[in-house]
């Protein structure tokens, strides 16, 4: 089994300094903030990024966005003292990692919109790196379209470790309905938790297989992922 945790909102919480890297590195590649800003929770970075740029007037090609990239992990990577100081990891989710690590079968990575190095700095600042796999996730640098990552760590950890895997083999533990059309649309399972920006009853709606209202029930989460 492949389980694909989602990072903000979910796992840890940023504090939102996510956000301001994104304000950063917006203002380092076109010379002036953002006119507005647009929705976050749940979106890969390369959604955001666009849709900041539009929003704003700047028409976006191959060159600013490959900039972009390379300014939000450089405003992100600054960020790291204030993300140890301002974040957390949510309780239980260290344990949850820790629990469902010990089970025969189950590899953990991620399923996130952020970039590559943005997702290693999140979980680095809090130590969460070292319980995933984070070489098969799929990150918001693989895909801009959420639904289409389920298939890219699937294709990832079929390549590392020899296995053939189906979307079914798959979980998607995250905590926005995005993160469940994610599920769904990848063909995946999906265990919402309601830590970040939606309650019980929205996740419900949106379809997920299973709503946590957090990580702290260690035996409760391993259920959950492993659908017992």
């Amino acid at each position: 089994m492949l389980v694909l945790w989602d990072i903000d909102g979910t796992l840890v919480d940023s504090a939102k300094l996510g956000r301001d890297a994104f304000v950063d590195a917006f203002e380092r590649v076109t010379g002036a903030p953002p006119s507005q800003l647009v929705p976050f929770a749940g979106r890969t970075d390369l959604e955001i990024a666009l849709d900041l740029l539009e929003r704003s007037g700047v028409t976006p090609h191959g060159q600013l966005l490959e900039r972009f990239g390379l300014e939000l992990e450089r405003a992100m990577a600054e960020r790291t003292d204030d993300l140890r100081a301002r974040g957390r990891a949510y309780p239980g989710a260290r344990e949850s990692l820790a629990r469902l690590g010990e089970e025969h079968g189950v590899v953990q990575s991620l399923l996130t919109g952020n970039i590559a190095p943005n997702a290693a700095v999140k979980l680095g600042a809090f130590g969460l790196d070292a319980l995933l796999d984070l070489d098969i996730g799929a990150y918001g640098s693989d895909d801009r379209q959420r639904g289409r990552l389920v298939r890219v760590a699937l294709r990832k950890c079929e390549r590392k470790h020899a296995a053939r895997l189906t979307p079914r083999d798959a979980v998607l533990v995250g905590d926005t309905p995005l993160d469940v059309a994610a599920a769904r649309e990848g063909g995946a399972r999906s265990v919402a938790v309601a830590t970040g920006p939606f309650g019980r009853e929205e996740l419900e709606a949106a379809g997920a297989d299973v709503v946590l209202e957090d990580l702290r029930d260690t035996r409760a989460v391993v259920e959950a992922v492993l659908a017992r």
